[in-house]
């Protein structure tokens, strides 16, 4: 199957799941945004996923072809694709899961990569279909700083894809209305509850936290965790999201005119 099918697979699954183990109130079927939301999901989880990740796949593997002479192991004979197929998933989901940790960071802490960035925090009533809402832009940004690494590791193409289909799975379960806790196991994956503290509006605990988007591994290890069990973030969104247009089109420039002004 391609990713769309797993794409649909999964959103499928969390809008049963949301209807069936609501953590908040149940989102209305036709919530504000939902249209909006709709075109997110399937322009940058299709359309515009494909264009993007074919042209940075296609610098990668000129990179790593380029760079062949000097890294012998970039192959798919490597050492890495040598290792069992399991062996083989876990590495990249390790290693591709720090790499958008960092740019993650980097999204809120350059001002203009932030202006892109806040099209996705901008939403205000959480649901699984907030992993996809987000600028196109970001989609640049991510993958121009993952593809490369990751090809270069060589290994199997099949293992990155599982990997890519289970961080969306893990997106979705993030952002989504679940009451759904996961125990001990909140100190290496993340979570909705965590996840939710990510989109506060305040600066309680501070306004960078949690940027963690499968494991919440790295939050800990780098003290950028913060989580009290007991509640919910009393807002989510951003200081000053009222300046977002609510619009589709005035959101896809917003950011561009923001910067500019």
């Amino acid at each position: 199957m391609t990713y769309w099918h797993w794409l649909l697979g999964v959103s499928l699954f969390f809008v049963v799941a949301e209807r069936l183990l609501p953590a908040r109130e149940k989102q209305p079927t036709l919530r504000p945004q939902l249209l909006n939301d709709l075109f997110y999901l399937v322009f940058n989880g299709h359309f515009y996923a494909v264009l993007a990740g074919g042209a940075t796949g296609a610098v990668a593997l000129w990179v790593r072809d380029w760079l062949a002479p000097l890294l012998p192991f970039a192959t798919e004979s490597s050492a890495l694709g040598r290792l069992p197929w399991a062996a083989q998933f876990v590495i990249y989901l390790v290693l591709s899961d720090f790499l958008q940790w960092c740019v993650h960071n980097l999204l809120h802490r350059v001002p203009l990569f932030w202006q892109f960035h806040k099209v996705h925090h901008s939403v205000q009533r959480m649901d699984w279909i907030a992993n996809f809402r987000f600028h196109w832009m970001e989609l640049v940004i991510y993958r121009s700083l993952l593809y490369v690494p990751l090809a270069l590791l060589g290994g199997s193409g099949t293992a990155l894809f599982a990997v890519a289909v289970f961080a969306t799975f893990w997106g979705h379960f993030n952002h989504a209305n679940l009451r759904i806790g996961i125990g001990p196991l909140g100190y290496v994956f993340n979570s909705p509850r965590m996840h939710l503290w990510h989109h506060d509006a305040s600066s309680e605990g501070g306004v960078a936290k949690n940027f963690g988007i499968v494991l919440s591994l790295w939050d800990w290890l780098f003290g950028t965790a913060y989580w009290p069990r007991d509640r919910a973030p009393e807002r989510i969104g951003y200081p000053g999201d009222q300046e977002m247009p609510r619009d589709l089109t005035r959101q896809l420039t917003f950011p561009i005119l923001k910067s500019r002004a």
